[in-house]
């Protein structure tokens, strides 16, 4: 799902693919509220090639494409492992170029409990809105990724650097103190090496969700074993889309799948 931020509104939007052509988005936030029909075509195409898979690896990858792709490069998830910044490609040089070797934010934001994180300043708040935080604030800015990722995993000791996915679902969030606060403790918590990136931005970014009702207990709805479901949309948050009987869909973890939506606004 596309997000993006309005006032403090999280906005949604679905974007609708066939295979690997763009038809346009749906709003989303609109459709809360109201029935909606999820119906697995029983077909998994490859986000990068378009092939027809049998299982995806990743977020919608074939598994060659997951070996190979920028797109799920190792320093996606271990953004300390990035090297283009030296001339040095993990996967796809060009890629990494306009990707990688580019500013990016250490951040903190409260999911189910502060954590610290890495983006590029183009992703900032859409990366809080994927996460389902509540708030976020930057820590620095730094003009490569790799530099983000070191300070990130010398802050790993302080902060998670995980979203409780359960947790954020039920909207249990900690908030005995303030992101301010964290921020001075990350700060305090850095070697001396990483000081003149750090930020004096202190703008707290505060994010609500179209949600009607929370789940009180989690239960993940998954395609492959319910290919169809009617179901009340009651909210969306992270990346998840939340339903009146505490079921929850993850969008992303389904990226390549084939499926036909029907929305009702009857009741």
């Amino acid at each position: 799902m596309r997000t993006s931020l309005e006032g403090e509104n999280a906005q949604y939007s679905l974007p609708l693919v066939d295979i690997l052509e763009t038809q346009g988005q749906l709003p989303l936030n609109e459709w809360v509220g109201k029935m909606m029909t999820v119906r697995y075509d029983q077909a998994i195409h490859c986000v990068e090639t378009g092939r027809k898979i049998k299982r995806a690896f990743g977020e919608g990858f074939s598994y060659d494409a997951w070996l190979s792709s920028p797109l799920a490069s190792p320093s996606i998830v271990n953004p300390e492992l990035s090297r283009i910044h030296e001339g040095i490609a993990l996967r796809n040089k060009e890629w990494e170029e306009a990707h990688h070797n580019k500013p990016h934010y250490v951040y903190l934001s409260r999911t189910s409990e502060v954590k610290v994180g890495v983006t590029r300043t183009l992703n900032v708040p859409s990366r809080w809105i994927d996460q389902g935080a509540t708030e976020g604030i930057i820590l620095s800015e730094t003009p490569y990724r790799q530099l983000a990722g070191l300070m990130e995993v010398a802050l790993k000791d302080v902060f998670a650097d995980k979203t409780n996915w359960q947790k954020m679902l039920k909207n249990e969030v900690l908030e005995h103190e303030s992101l301010l606060m964290w921020k001075n403790r990350a700060f305090d918590a850095l070697p001396g090496m990483f000081e003149s990136f750090f930020s004096d931005n202190d703008t707290i970014t505060l994010i609500s969700y179209p949600v009607i009702s929370y789940p009180d207990k989690v239960r993940s709805l998954k395609l492959d074993s319910t290919p169809v479901f009617t179901k009340r949309l009651s909210g969306i948050k992270g990346q998840y889309l939340l339903f009146d009987d505490d079921s929850v869909f993850n969008v992303r973890s389904h990226a390549g799948y084939r499926v036909t939506l029907d929305f009702s606004k009857q009741d």
